[in-house]
């Protein structure tokens, strides 16, 4: 495992992770299902659906037998054009969030954002619901580039800010974010509030497993701060 007191950056997934969201996703895909004439899902089974962009969670909501013969760019475009009018009705930070932010900025530590979500979304929710913290990168998926757990993106943002993986911590909440982080080379720290389970997180071979935000601070507990105190 990566030392984790020697870590400089902590990227965030977004969805689950930063925020709870769950309830505009599946509100935004409930919406197109019905216009399609297709049964709808409660909420709860989103948490199962999400994490891997909205092409994999059309697919997933979508009915199994008629996968196959839907046009999902279709479907994925309504999607995005539904959740673009609703993307935080409801839609806010998790308790204890800012304050971690806030800490971990005091210590002198960058934070980033990479979510599979589209990019103009991330940085218009990231923008609107983080407004008093300076996140040093907030990334969503671009066109180009595979989207996770390839580690292709979690290289980049390390790169720009001259990091290597092993100063770098890895925070999210489905085995797809412990699989970016471990292909990555970063600490993979797996969070218990969002869409899934510890026993998934463990699973996915997460470093750790958190169940409060500021638990992620004891575990850094020993990186030092700008100011060189411990």
């Amino acid at each position: 495992m990566v030392d984790p007191t020697q870590t400089r950056l902590v990227i965030f997934d977004l969805d689950g992770t930063l925020i709870d969201s769950i309830g505009d996703l599946a509100d935004a895909m409930n919406a197109v299902l019905e216009d399609l004439g297709h049964p709808t899902h409660p909420r709860d089974d989103y948490r199962d659906f999400v994490g891997n962009g909205i092409e994999v969670l059309a697919r997933r909501a979508l009915p199994p037998e008629i996968v196959d013969t839907t046009n999902v760019p279709d479907v994925v475009a309504a999607v995005r054009k539904e959740y673009s009018t609703r993307w935080t009705a409801t839609t806010r930070p998790y308790p204890r969030i800012p304050e971690l932010l806030r800490e971990l900025r005091s210590r002198g530590l960058a934070t980033a954002v990479l979510s599979n979500k589209p990019d103009h979304a991330t940085r218009a929710i990231v923008g609107e619901l983080f407004a008093d913290h300076a996140f040093t990168i907030v990334r969503g998926a671009i066109d180009g580039v595979p989207l996770k757990p390839d580690p292709t993106a979690v290289h980049e943002i390390v790169s720009r800010l001259g990091l290597s993986p092993r100063d770098t911590a890895f925070v999210g909440d489905t085995p797809v974010d412990m699989t970016t982080g471990a292909n990555a080379g970063t600490l993979t720290v797996g969070v218990t509030w969002g869409f899934r389970s510890a026993d998934e997180l463990l699973l996915a071979d997460a470093d750790r497993v958190i169940h409060h935000p500021l638990d992620l601070l004891e575990f850094l507990q020993n990186t030092v701060r700008e100011d060189g105190r411990s």
